[in-house]
């Protein structure tokens, strides 16, 4: 496959087939007419880029690529829906139907690029992510604590053992949270790229494709033709209503891959700590075990109880399933260290 006119005719030819093959798959009547509609579009966006190149004709023929076979016989088999993600990143656009209600009951239209695209995310997002890292921490430095002081009753063993569990877990959160938000970011970045490039190379097309999702959502086609080619008047506001729409992203809230692992850094430290403060602060022995198992206990009680915030379950049963998962844990690691202790000893 050459560059330039016969790659973007490929890309088009392969947006289409996929329109088609999530048209087929889509249950929903509403949803169905918007991806065939949007697949007809990718046609005639590939019919223009031959009309550059006619003397390519002959030679171009489209065979899906087994990468996209693969997300075809996917969508088939589990619905567009649940490929969102993936179909993204094939470059299909009016996935941002799929956002929050599966019902597909229409929503106002916005009147001015803020109000486009919201959603209704949780304000508690952050909170939760750091009750998680810290219960995360919480349970498994306990866990690492219990098993060491299970086999070895030398105070200074557990607190290496404690200290270095709570430092490899910390760094290998952050670690794994930086990957995860950086790959996450540059994945929207990129396409970011791309219907940037395209809304300058075929803005009239790029009007047609956000007036098919409005359509989608109950306005009137001419409305929504009308709606769109007002929100993409304005060059400063035009990426921001079809990133937003398009492709469902808020790009004014990509995420700090940085942020994201101090975060986490941070959450799972603060949980590991507490477990560690008896073989500290105190002389050691079984008096330490008890107060750390006491007061792990008690946290985990209190993150079930916090946890139980964003689920909606009561509050007592969301703490004792809690301290029953993580007190769980540290009796099958008390257990492993005595046998490991006996046997060492043996």
């Amino acid at each position: 496959m050459v560059t330039g006119a016969a790659e973007s005719w490929y890309h088009e030819k392969e947006s289409a087939w996929l329109y088609g093959v999530v048209a087929t798959a889509e249950t929903d009547p509403v949803k169905r007419a918007l991806f065939a509609k949007l697949a007809a579009a990718a046609e005639s966006q590939a019919a223009c880029w031959l009309a550059t190149r006619p003397e390519l004709e002959q030679q171009l023929r489209y065979t899906p690529a087994l990468r996209a076979r693969i997300v075809a016989r996917l969508v088939r088999k589990l619905g567009p829906r649940r490929l969102r993600g993936v179909l993204a990143a094939m470059k299909l656009r009016g996935l941002s139907v799929y956002s929050g209600s599966h019902a597909p009951a229409p929503h106002p239209m916005p009147a001015t690029v803020a109000e486009v695209g919201k959603r209704h995310a949780s304000a508690g997002g952050n909170l939760r992510a750091a009750v998680f890292g810290a219960s995360d921490g919480l349970v498994s430095n306990a866990a690492l604590v219990m098993g060491v002081a299970a086999a070895s009753s030398d105070l200074h063993s557990v607190q290496i053992a404690g200290a270095a569990g709570l430092l490899a877990g910390a760094l290998s959160m952050a670690a794994g949270e930086y990957i995860s938000v950086r790959s996450q970011r540059e994945f929207y970045e990129h396409q970011m790229d791309i219907e940037r490039r395209e809304l300058a190379e075929y803005p009239e097309a790029e009007a047609e494709e956000l007036a098919l999702i409005y359509n989608a959502r109950g306005i009137d086609m001419d409305e929504a033709r009308r709606i769109s080619a007002v929100l993409l008047s304005q060059p400063e506001q035009a990426l921001d209503v079809l990133a937003r729409e398009e492709l469902g992203l808020n790009p004014d809230n990509l995420g700090s891959p940085v942020a994201a692992a101090g975060s986490s850094f941070l959450s799972f430290a603060s949980g590991a700590t507490i477990p560690l403060i008896p073989f500290f602060v105190g002389s050691g022995g079984m008096s330490a075990i008890y107060a750390s198992a006491a007061v792990t206990a008690l946290m985990l009680f209190a993150i079930g109880i916090t946890l139980s915030l964003f689920t909606g379950r009561g509050a007592f049963r969301g703490g004792l399933r809690m301290l029953l998962i993580g007190g769980g844990a540290g009796v099958a690691a008390w257990g492993v260290g005595k046998l490991l202790g006996a046997s060492i000893a043996g």
